[in-house]
């Protein structure tokens, strides 16, 4: 049986596919959408009413504080008028000892007694005591002392014996804690306060005794309460609690200790193991304290409106949401599936992978796009490296971010330095291309555990050299320097292992930021352009070049040091203009600040300027010559150095433009770098320039005159070539050989296929397979 399928199955196919994948796919994202919207509503709706419910506890205590002050307002005036009540009995004279004890005139002072009571609302009895009598007085006449607290006026605690002792002992103002007192068949709480006669005298004669009613201090409380239950107190100025009322549950305890201690203002607290707010006022008056504690719950009681309201709004909200939210997701699936669509038109001769869903599909074509992007990473990272060798740690946050990815940052307790490794043209000339290579592969990254070290490695191709940045982990001892010494000679034997002849390096200084690594490339460069003039050994330091420990680097002398002048003309000859004038500023910044004599001063001025020149001709600068009359002519310091700068960067520019005239070698060492790397999709003139040190457009200048076309129209001529060679010779899917030769875009290599040979490559391999020579591209 012979099975056959045609176009409207495969569709019919496609779409049931499709139709399963958007079942699933519409569920997620309908699902998605709706979580997106409803847990920020949540969150929203959470904060009003967490708001609500806060606004509405802050209004009900701030309504307590209020009517609080109100209380010891009302509380603070009834106890100033008792104050002048006894300061006005004592100055009665109507109730004087002689007159109220007199039978004729003591009906007088009864009567005044009387009056003052009547003026005092809140007292329920009025007492005045001589000291050193039995007796005492009051509004309903003289009564014996102990009469009147043992039949008449009997307090649970208070005993007689102590009464007589505070009526004649209490030198100040003094309010007793209420208690129980028995008054014939009845028992209320009162209050006892004693005020010592005549106010304030060091010695009084006698003391005013008010017994004020328990209820009718907590009275005025109770309105602060309304409908919640709670507890109001009053506390002495000692902590004592003078009177206290209750709605539910009493404090006790450190409780109440804590409330007494308490700050005036609003707070939360834990008192028995339930959360209370408090409130406390105190009064300035005579120093008692006010407060009222109530549980919290009852705060959220209050809501019960606002969070049906909230509910209900929420509800709707969520509703109308989640129905915005399906429409969406049906709007936002349409891009997915065309995208699906255009992938498996675009997917050629390759068979189309097998996937559950869209997802699966973007995930793939997201991991391949990826390990193409890994294949760039080393380009990065050598431009990264070469940045931070030629100018330093720059301030630009993504070139900072693509440090960091590259693996150039320094550890926190790490030093970094550098090295120059140079083979002279004899030993290059001993290693095959392919060795070459090898070598800069190995140094780009080679680790030293035993000595905790790293070294990246980026090519100099311009000069044949390698630059190494040399990373010191946990580099916080005093060692540092015996660790880079060993680290260079351990790097000298494994490079001695690898090599026929060993290399020349220069050595710069340890730095710890990343920041001086441009400093120590510039050290480095130094030192084995010295150890070349002097041929003094293989490995130069840059440390070792310079003058030792001399006044002059100690600050007892002014001369500036050597490696700064050696550091200025390695800096002009690589054309670094920024570090060349941050040089020369620093040289003229040191002798401003030093006293010299006039003619010490101008040989240290020349010293500066005779680098510079001697730089300008060995880069061939012969105008330079034309400038030293007026170079060395100059009045002041600030002058000099303006010269100085305007001759340094017009080295620097001179230095840039003659590291672009590489020797003729470098352009048939680039042609065969591109021959064997034409398949690597990366490939592009930025990186070749990067990656020999030269600028694009003089790379692409002298690219063409050396080839007789551009670099483009080279590397399509070589994937050109290739994918014809395997046509004819090889029976590998045409996506797949497109692919191997580093183009991405299948159909527009097609179309530029077609337009180069007259044939769509299929064609062009039924027409030349059996044995036609190779088609060779102009």
């Amino acid at each position: 049986m012979k099975l056959s399928i045609t176009p409207s199955s495969l569709t019919s196919s496609i779409r049931f596919s499709w139709s399963r994948f958007k079942s699933r796919l519409l569920v997620t994202y309908t699902l998605s959408y709706i979580l997106i919207f409803l847990v920020p509503l949540s969150g929203v709706t959470f904060v009003i009413y967490h708001n609500a419910t806060a606004n509405l506890r802050a209004e009900i205590e701030q309504s307590n504080v209020n009517q609080l002050n109100q209380v010891r307002q009302s509380i603070d005036t009834q106890m100033t008028n008792l104050l002048e009540t006894a300061s006005n009995i004592s100055f009665d004279e109507n109730l004087t000892k002689f007159m109220v004890s007199h039978p004729y005139y003591s009906r007088g002072a009864i009567a005044s007694l009387a009056r003052y009571k009547t003026n005092n609302s809140i007292l329920d009895e009025l007492f005045l005591y001589y000291r050193g009598d039995d007796r005492i007085y009051s509004n309903l006449g003289m009564t014996d002392l102990d009469l009147v607290f043992d039949k008449l006026f009997r307090f649970d605690r208070w005993q007689p014996q102590e009464v007589k002792q505070a009526l004649n002992g209490t030198a100040f103002n003094t309010v007793r804690p209420a208690e129980n007192v028995t008054m014939g068949s009845r028992s209320e709480g009162m209050l006892a306060m004693l005020v010592p006669i005549k106010t304030n005298d060091p010695y009084p004669y006698g003391t005013v005794l008010y017994l004020i009613k328990e209820d009718r201090l907590t009275g005025v409380m109770n309105a602060i309460l309304n409908d919640f239950s709670g507890s109001s107190y009053i506390f002495s100025g000692t902590g004592e609690v003078l009177t206290s009322n209750y709605r539910g549950e009493a404090l006790r305890g450190q409780d109440l200790t804590s409330l007494s201690a308490l700050e005036p203002g609003i707070h939360g607290l834990k008192l028995d193991g339930e959360r209370y707010s408090v409130v406390s006022v105190k009064s300035k008056v005579n120093g008692w304290t006010y407060a009222t504690a109530i549980p919290s719950y009852q705060f959220f009681e209050q809501v019960g409106q606002i969070r049906t309201i909230i509910l209900l709004v929420f509800v709707f909200t969520a509703l109308t949401g989640i129905a915005a939210a399906m429409m969406l997701a049906r709007r936002q699936y349409h891009p997915i599936r065309d995208l699906l669509e255009f992938a498996s038109l675009q997917g050629g001769a390759k068979e189309t992978p097998k996937i559950r869903n869209e997802w699966d599909w973007i995930k793939q074509t997201i991991h391949d796009y990826h390990a193409r992007i890994d294949m760039q990473e080393p380009f990065v990272r050598n431009q990264c490296l070469m940045l931070l060798f030629k100018h330093g740690k720059p301030d630009d946050p993504e070139i900072e971010r693509m440090i960091v990815q590259s693996g150039l940052e320094l550890p926190e307790r790490a030093a970094c330095f550098a090295i120059i490794l140079s083979l002279d043209e004899q030993r290059r000339g001993e290693q095959t291309w392919e060795d070459q290579q090898a070598l800069r592969a190995w140094l780009s990254r080679l680790e030293l555990p035993g000595l905790q070290a790293q070294i990246d490695g980026v090519e100099l191709s311009v000069t044949h050299q390698l630059a190494l940045m040399v990373t010191l982990l946990q580099a916080d001892g005093n060692d540092e320097a015996n660790r880079a010494a060993l680290v260079v000679g351990e790097l000298d034997e494994l490079l001695a292992e690898r090599l026929p002849n060993r290399p020349n390096l220069g050595v710069g200084t340890l730095y710890d930021d990343l920041s001086g690594l441009n400093q120590s490339f510039l050290e480095a460069a130094s030192a084995l352009e010295q150890r070349m003039l002097t041929l003094s050994g293989r490995i130069a330091y840059f440390e070792e070049l310079t003058e030792p420990a001399t006044p002059s680097e100690t600050g007892e002398s002014s001369w500036i040091p050597k490696k700064w002048l050696l550091k200025l003309e390695q800096s002009l000859k690589q054309g670094n203009e920024a570090t060349a004038l941050q040089l020369i500023a620093s040289m003229m910044a040191k002798l401003k600040t030093e006293t010299l004599p006039a003619g010490l001063l101008r040989c240290q001025c020349f010293d500066v300027l005779n680098s510079l020149l001697r730089t300008a001709a060995e880069l061939g600068m012969d105008e330079a010559r034309a400038d030293i009359s007026s170079l060395h002519a100059f009045e002041t310091l600030e002058g000099l150095e303006s010269k100085l700068c305007s001759l340094a960067k017009r080295i620097c520019h001179a230095a840039s433009r003659q590291s672009e005239t590489v020797q003729p070698s470098l352009m048939d060492e680039i042609v065969a770098y591109v021959e064997q790397n034409y398949a690597d999709y990366t490939l592009s003139l930025e990186h070749i320039a990067l990656k020999y040190d030269t600028s694009t457009s003089y790379l692409s200048r002298s690219f063409k005159e050396k080839i007789g076309c551009n670099f483009t129209e080279y590397i399509w001529q070589c994937r050109l070539r290739e994918v014809i060679r395997q046509l004819l010779h090889t029976s590998a899917p045409l996506k797949d050989i497109i692919e191997r030769v580093g183009y991405l875009d299948a159909p527009n290599f097609i179309r530029k296929f077609k337009k180069e040979t007259g044939h769509t490559p299929g064609q062009y391999r039924k027409l030349h397979g059996a044995g036609v020579p190779i088609f060779e591209a102009n």
